[in-house]
């Protein structure tokens, strides 16, 4: 059984920053890629960042190139994503994910395999 545990949201002004953090566990992550991907109500959604557990190898959606960073921690099973020069478009819920046959990086959410419940993030203008 795997379990995904976000952490880190928060509400932040405009230019401001957070770290996200993704606890995981039920399982060995080697053959991992770990994604982040974000939700507002009434949209579709949105592919964020993917790293895979093994060679850190990252992959950025255009919207948040430049300004976010993907991470993981094989000691602490902790994926992060550490959001600067934060915009209100950046306001969603943000998931943490595992496609578990993850040696390339996609960005489909159909691929990922476990999701977590999901940490609010809100930027205000």
């Amino acid at each position: 059984q795997v379990q995904l545990v976000e952490s880190g949201g928060g509400l932040v002004q405009t230019g401001g920053s957070l770290r996200l953090s993704c606890a995981a566990s039920g399982r060995n992550f080697r053959t991992s890629a770990m994604g982040w991907f974000r939700q507002t109500p009434g949209k579709e959604r949105e592919f964020v960042a993917t790293i895979t557990w093994s060679t850190a190898s990252t992959y950025y959606a255009d919207s948040v190139k430049g300004r976010f960073t993907i991470s993981r921690d094989r000691i602490q099973n902790t994926v992060y994503l550490q959001m600067d020069s934060l915009k209100p478009e950046d306001t969603a819920v943000y998931y943490c994910a595992v496609d578990v046959q993850g040696l390339r990086p996609t960005i489909r959410g159909s691929d990922y395999d476990y999701w977590g419940q999901g940490t609010q993030v809100t930027v205000s203008s």
